[in-house]
């Protein structure tokens, strides 16, 4: 189903320039059966007439085919992550709900898949069904199923898919359940994050089979996960140091820290400190995989606004009992003012977590690793014989 406002060969030219734009991100050539794949599925065929593209501000602006259709399709065919629908929250935000990831990210999400000839493949979230095409274009529609959680979107891709004459089973469900009915699976491959890894995945994927899936926490949203299924229901793997996706419709927590965290009466208890909160949130990808690992449930934001401090660094917990507050004053950096109320001492957790990963020598995100079995989830560092507290 190509875009009616594309040419042929304007479509050709835009993914040659795609096929470029991700040549310059990475150290290795694209292989040439996933630049094959990248030129002959045209991205456009995916994609709604109205997008979202990043700003620059921090927010989105639509980008209208009927209006602007030049500047679409060049949206269409760049290295960028594109939202394609918001959902409005109960505070009245709206927030982007779906969203056609950045191609390079798409192509080293299959990479990291390690895809042989003849691979049976579930996807969990077809969205667009692009990354679905492009699965059909390397190993046949035949062994390709995925599943997708919005009947609607669900119903789209299947459509365009077979616009190009693929013909994958796309099934509307929940992705945290698999699909059963075509398992087992050489191959589970997500295109959203997960905090925890369903179990139904791993009673699905064939023992040495395995599991790719961008990973989340409360703390960073970052990493992909690679996990080989063992002979029994457990799985075993590192992260790589890219991806960042959507959480799993399942496992997202609704917590505001105004409506939810803070309320009146709360007296906590105070201090200062001499570590910065620049050198704790969002620091460095490792450290953030390992907060995230290491004190869970834990989540930050800054507060520039400057109405009780110049600039504050909030924590709290997704369960909404404990918070946090580090102070700049604006004019000092040697000490820095702490409040932290409830059970949860979140700043020194956090400070902790922190000292212990600089002792262990400020490993990468590549370094650490997954133990899974269902119920069981164990970090751990360079081994699974080292895990992490």
């Amino acid at each position: 189903m190509h875009s009616p406002d594309a040419s042929d060969s304007a479509r050709a030219a835009g993914a040659l320039r795609l096929l470029d734009e991700i040549a310059r991100t990475r150290t290795e050539p694209v292989p040439a059966h996933w630049r094959e794949a990248l030129r002959d599925v045209p991205r456009d065929a995916f994609l709604p007439g109205r997008l979202w593209l990043r700003d620059g501000a921090g927010g989105h602006r639509p980008c209208d085919r009927s209006h602007d259709p030049d500047g679409w399709l060049a949206a269409a065919y760049s290295d960028a992550p594109l939202v394609t629908r918001f959902v409005t929250e109960s505070d009245g935000t709206r927030s982007p709900a779906s969203s056609a990831s950045a191609p390079s990210t798409v192509l080293r999400l299959l990479e990291d898949a390690q895809l042989t000839d003849g691979a049976r493949v579930l996807e969990i979230g077809t969205g667009s069904g692009y990354n679905t095409a492009l699965l059909c274009a390397r190993l046949g529609a035949a062994s390709v199923t995925s599943v997708e959680v919005a009947a609607d979107l669900a119903a789209r891709a299947r459509a365009h898919l077979a616009a190009l004459s693929y013909h994958p089973t796309v099934v509307h469900t929940d992705g945290a359940r698999g699909w059963p009915p075509t398992a087992p699976y050489d191959r589970v491959l997500a295109t959203c994050s997960v905090r925890a890894v369903p179990a139904e995945w791993l009673d699905q994927t064939r023992p040495g089979g395995r599991i790719t899936t961008p990973w989340d926490s409360a703390w960073s949203c970052y990493g992909t996960l690679n996990l080989t299924k063992r002979q029994d229901r457990s799985a075993e793997g590192r992260f790589s140091a890219y991806g960042s996706y959507m959480l799993i419709s399942g496992q997202r927590t609704d917590v505001e820290l105004h409506r939810d965290v803070l309320r009146p009466g709360q007296s906590p208890v105070t201090r200062t400190t001499g570590l910065s909160p620049w050198d704790v949130a969002g620091a460095d990808p490792g450290l953030d995989l390992h907060l995230g690992l290491t004190v869970p449930g834990a989540w930050y934001s800054w507060d520039t606004e400057g109405g009780t401090a110049h600039t504050r660094l909030w924590l709290a917990d997704t369960s909404a009992t404990s918070w946090a507050s580090v102070d700049y004053d604006g004019r000092q950096t040697e000490t820095f003012a702490v409040a932290q109320y409830g059970p949860r001492r979140l700043w020194d957790e956090v400070a902790a977590a922190r000292e212990r990963w600089l002792l262990a020598g400020a490993p990468d995100i590549g370094r650490y690793g997954l133990t899974v079995a269902p119920g069981v989830q164990r970090a751990w560092l360079d081994t699974p014989d080292t895990p992490v507290p």
